[in-house]
């Protein structure tokens, strides 16, 4: 199956295209969270948590918690059915998650290749490099998923497309490699 990664504003056309079986929702704590019908908290998982790499003043970068809890919902999700994942702009939360979501379900592929499929799926997709640096701790991943997501920020191509378009269209990267 395919996991689905949007922005909100996106998020219903990409809930409908997807059928996903799973949602997860990332955005900032205070932010209205999208509602699914149907979908109860086992179905629809909401994370609190900003955008940022580092703590900056009253805003706090994402931590272990954070990722535990990711992880934690992660781990019920079937990789047979369809998972959509969305942040504010479907660009670096989101596909933090997706990249957490594949390498958790297919422990003996390459990091380094479901990155490149997160990349070539993509122009926007530029992963929160927090996130995934904490997932890999606590997956034992030995630094490649990190490695993985920082490849793809380092585009610097990239961060032309970004700034033009703000928010992602929905794409999606298959579930298993």
């Amino acid at each position: 199956m395919k996991i689905w990664i949007s922005s909100l504003r996106d998020v219903y056309d990409a809930h409908a295209k997807s059928r996903a079986s799973k949602v997860v929702s990332l955005l900032s704590p205070g932010s209205e969270f999208p509602a699914f019908e149907g979908y109860e908290d086992d179905r629809h998982h909401r994370i609190e948590v900003h955008d940022i790499l580092q703590d900056a003043g009253e805003r706090a970068a994402p931590g272990e918690g954070h990722v535990e809890d990711i992880i934690g919902h992660l781990k019920s999700w079937r990789p047979e059915d369809p998972l959509l994942v969305h942040c504010w702009a479907g660009m670096s939360r989101s596909t933090a998650t997706a990249l957490i979501a594949a390498c958790l379900h297919n422990p003996d592929t390459d990091e380094a290749r479901i990155g490149d499929a997160l990349a070539a799926a993509s122009r926007t997709a530029f992963p929160n490099t927090r996130i995934v640096a904490i997932a890999d701790e606590i997956l034992g991943r030995k630094g490649r998923m990190a490695r993985a997501a920082e490849k793809i920020r380092n585009d610097e191509t990239r961060l032309e497309e970004i700034y033009r378009v703000q928010e992602a269209s929905p794409f999606f990267i298959p579930a298993r490699f």
